[in-house]
């Protein structure tokens, strides 16, 4: 994988995840995105177990059990979770995969 995209806002978190890490997350799969360097890093995680926003250091784990169905609706383009932080969570659905 290596579609996620994360983006730091003032409001919070914005994540754009590709088809492929959608079906990792229906399938009960965490998607995360790092960015380690000696002694820290910055980790996300989507996680489909749970619910809830927790964040400890530089690792933030966005819970997205009660949201997936919604989030999986063709017609739906994103998910927000309230946080703190907000995490906003967008479809980005390109032609990559055919």
């Amino acid at each position: 994988m290596g579609g996620m995209k994360v983006r730091f806002t003032r409001q919070g978190v914005r994540v754009r995840i590709d088809d492929l890490e959608l079906a990792a997350l229906q399938r009960g799969e965490a998607v995360t995105l790092e960015t380690l360097w000696p002694g820290g890093g910055w980790t996300l995680s989507l996680d489909p177990l749970s619910d809830g926003v927790e964040g400890v250091d530089g690792h933030l784990r966005a819970g997205m059990k009660s949201l997936l169905p919604e989030l999986a609706e063709p017609a739906r383009e994103g998910v927000t979770l309230p946080g703190p932080p907000r995490v906003d969570v967008e479809k980005d659905f390109g032609p990559q995969h055919g």
